[in-house]
């Protein structure tokens, strides 16, 4: 399992495959990494930002974690602190030399990445020297395209973990709950608001995705895009109709009147990018009724769910309790 680390303490730096680093044995330079066969001249190694060609005694942390240094051999370093490392090295070497002073440089700390996608002005694979809270990582990025950013369906991705992280909530409420501390690999991705959409199930003819225009979606529009026969359709139902909005670590939950909307004895409801409509095909009483209905639509379009709604209710199997 990899190190989520805490957002509210600094974590130093760990080592791990491609990070090019230098070791040296204080007055025993037959032993330090520029003894290895690498060593001197252009050492063959890339880095991120192009070959290394500084003379200087670079070492590559290979894909399985260890490095290779003369006389004790095949070292694993990969997972440890820079001061981790230098115990293990220090009790290597303690077989051969008395007292052994050591000392190890990161060159260039590539195993620590981020992946910015979507609505960045500069996405891409970003390479900081230590880890990163979500703010300064979106900062690597050159800062988030907000007019053309769909912040409510943006999230962070750790493995194939969505983090219950509300990027709306961080920059534009200033919501500093949000701003965790990211691990090395996490992929943040931002999309496009031109792709921005709500999701509507239950009693309708195109359950699905509904796409937003020019920005807004009311809830009677996503219907009929839908295929909901509003004028026909029963009072009972249109009355009962259960909006899911989910933001972070949490989530809202509607009881919506439509019926009131189209005779004017109600305002309209506007949707968010990212809203679950559900219409009950039969009356329904709870919310935990409305989950159970809703579960095996939920399950058909996890990739593109809210962590919360993921996390609580399919991981749960659509037993949250409101």
């Amino acid at each position: 399992m990899r190190q989520i680390y805490d957002p509210n303490v600094g974590a130093p730096y760990v080592l791990g495959p491609d990070d090019i680093i230098q070791i040296t044995v204080y007055e025993h330079p037959e032993l330090s990494s520029a003894s290895s066969s690498i060593a001197g001249g252009n050492t063959g190694l890339v880095g991120a930002n192009g070959p290394i060609t500084n003379g200087s005694s670079d070492l590559l942390v290979s894909s399985d974690g260890t490095v290779q240094l003369p006389l004790v051999g095949s070292i694993p370093l990969g997972g440890l602190t820079l001061a981790q490392a230098k115990q293990a090295l220090t009790s290597a070497y303690a077989r051969y030399v008395s007292n052994p002073d050591i000392t190890i440089n990161v060159i260039q700390p590539q195993s620590m990445r981020y992946y910015m996608l979507g609505a960045f002005n500069t996405p891409g694979i970003k390479y900081p020297n230590h880890p990163l809270t979500l703010l300064e990582a979106l900062a690597l990025g050159g800062s988030v395209n907000i007019p053309q950013a769909d912040l409510y369906q943006a999230y962070v991705a750790q493995g194939n973990t969505k983090l219950p992280v509300d990027l709306y909530q961080l920059l534009v409420q200033g919501d500093l709950s949000q701003n965790i501390t990211l691990a090395s690999g996490d992929t943040i991705v931002i999309p496009s608001s031109a792709n921005e959409n709500a999701f509507v199930f239950g009693a309708v003819t195109k359950p699905g995705a509904v796409l937003f225009q020019s920005g807004h979606l009311s809830l009677l529009q996503a219907l009929s895009e839908a295929g909901l026969d509003l004028p026909s359709y029963t009072n009972a139902r249109l009355s009962n109709i259960r909006v899911i909005r989910a933001g972070g670590r949490s989530a809202e939950f509607f009881v919506v009147n439509a019926t009131s909307i189209i005779n004017g004895k109600a305002i309209g409801f506007d949707l968010r990018p990212g809203d679950i409509v559900f219409v009950p095909p039969t009356e329904i009483a709870t919310w935990n009724q409305a989950i159970s209905e809703l579960l095996p639509s939920l399950q058909a379009i996890s990739d593109a769910l809210n962590p919360f709604v993921s996390i609580v209710y399919l991981r749960n199997n659509g037993k949250g309790i409101f």
